[in-house]
């Protein structure tokens, strides 16, 4: 067609440009309508010349529309091709319009939290996080900074595939990629909480379970140390003695203490954390209010070190 109207790479840039404000007009009856209509005001002007037609435009992408804020992008690709169709004279209805938007952003609202918030997120603040305990600037800095590339990136790809691939792209929605990408992101999401949980969260149970008196042949015998000491002949022989007993698991002390968390970390290591989290989770899950279980862990816990079982 010689007056054919294609979007270009800018147009399609200033799509991907108001898309970050997708939430900014966030309301209950229509949820992400606002935002997605600003969204796509940057196509559907250059697409339809007359008021009346951009207002048409406008109108039927003010109807509901809710999905995860990172997976908009490929919606707004497949909108884009269709609206771009039906302006150079192609059958599009309103209805296959709101059908094909309708029909993706349910599967893809699913796929986001698995991917971004339970897998993506917590390596890249993991990692980050090292910098900030070692007290490095650079910590905070850099999450900002990498989340940043990899969402606007995440963006713009999967709006250039949308756009490109048009309505076909529907086809792997309704399959099963993205049932096969939620399982998959879901089981890392949860390799990485076992990972970083005990490594972020510590639990102190100082309460003695047993005192044991260890025999003296067990024991570490420091006093050639002290002698050698007292008459200035220490020698470096006497303090590897000393450390070769240690090594050999003798006892510095005279009697061997056990305590909860002794046997709590033969058992597992970071295991009540792990249990711990497992527990508000499962909360979470009952619906009970993240704010009772904060207040809830407040009290047990003071409730356990008054009690000598939980240590600061």
């Amino acid at each position: 067609m010689a007056n054919e109207i294609k979007l270009t790479k800018t147009d399609r840039f200033w799509v991907f440009w108001n898309s970050q404000f997708l939430q900014a007009s966030w309301n209950y009856e229509r949820m992400q309508n606002v935002g997605w209509a600003f969204a796509l005001a940057p196509a559907l002007k250059k697409l339809y010349k007359t008021k009346e037609d951009r207002a048409a435009a406008l109108k039927r992408h003010l109807e509901f529309f809710n999905t995860h804020p990172y997976l908009v992008a490929p919606i707004l690709g497949v909108e884009m091709s269709l609206e771009e169709s039906r302006a150079n004279g192609a059958p599009v209805t309103d209805q296959t319009i709101q059908g094909v938007k309708v029909g993706m952003m349910g599967p893809l609202a699913g796929v986001g939290d698995p991917v971004f918030w339970a897998t993506a997120r917590p390596i890249l603040g993991a990692f980050t996080a090292s910098f900030a305990l070692s007290g490095s600037w650079l910590g905070p800095i850099l999450f900002f900074v990498v989340w940043q590339i990899i969402r606007m990136g995440f963006l713009w790809f999967t709006q250039e595939m949308g756009y490109k691939q048009g309505e076909a792209i529907t086809n792997d929605v309704s399959g099963g990629l993205l049932q096969k990408i939620t399982v998959g992101a879901s089981v890392l999401g949860m390799f990485i909480m076992g990972v970083l949980v005990p490594r972020w969260m510590t639990m102190n149970f100082p309460a003695v379970v047993s005192n044991v008196k260890v025999d003296k042949d067990a024991q570490v015998n420091f006093q050639p140390v002290i002698n050698a000491a007292n008459h200035g002949h220490l020698t470096v022989g006497k303090i590897r003695a000393v450390i070769a007993s240690v090594n050999a698991g003798n006892s510095v002390t005279p009697t061997k203490t056990t305590t909860l968390g002794d046997i709590f970390d033969e058992l597992t290591p970071g295991l009540m954390p792990l249990l711990l989290t497992l527990v508000c989770v499962w909360l979470l899950r009952k619906k009970v209010s993240p704010i009772v279980i904060i207040l809830g862990l407040f009290v047990v816990g003071i409730l356990a070190y008054w009690a000598g079982i939980l240590g600061a």
